[in-house]
């Protein structure tokens, strides 16, 4: 597979499984939400791993043309949300992921393990 043809949460989830994220899941929003089509949910031990994932995931992403539109939460860096537009990150230290269970929320979404 040529880098052109990986989606862009796959591009998101790789970034952050090089950065050694946890539990990486992709779930697919198209005609279920109006904001975005997709969500990349990844974990991390610490808030200083947390950091290090979205720093990783924007970095990379820049490097390939594309700039979030908007960062949410990386002071506190429990959970931090990176909105592509059609595509929004999520960065959480595990505690706080299973907390808001975004997985179980968005139950009707088509989900999918992240491989890498």
């Amino acid at each position: 597979m040529t880098e052109t043809n990986i989606s862009l949460p796959d591009k998101a989830a790789e970034a952050a499984s090089n950065k050694k994220a946890r539990n990486i899941v992709i779930l697919d929003l198209r005609g279920i939400s109006t904001v975005t089509d997709s969500f990349m949910i990844c974990s991390a031990n610490s808030t200083t791993q947390v950091q290090a994932i979205a720093d990783h995931i924007e970095e990379e992403l820049t490097k390939q043309g594309m700039k979030a539109l908007r960062r949410e939460g990386y002071r506190d860096a429990q959970w931090i949300l990176l909105d592509y537009g059609s595509c929004i990150a999520h960065v959480f230290v595990e505690e706080d992921r299973r907390f808001y269970d975004l997985e179980r929320l968005w139950s009707e979404a088509p989900s999918r393990v992240y491989e890498s």
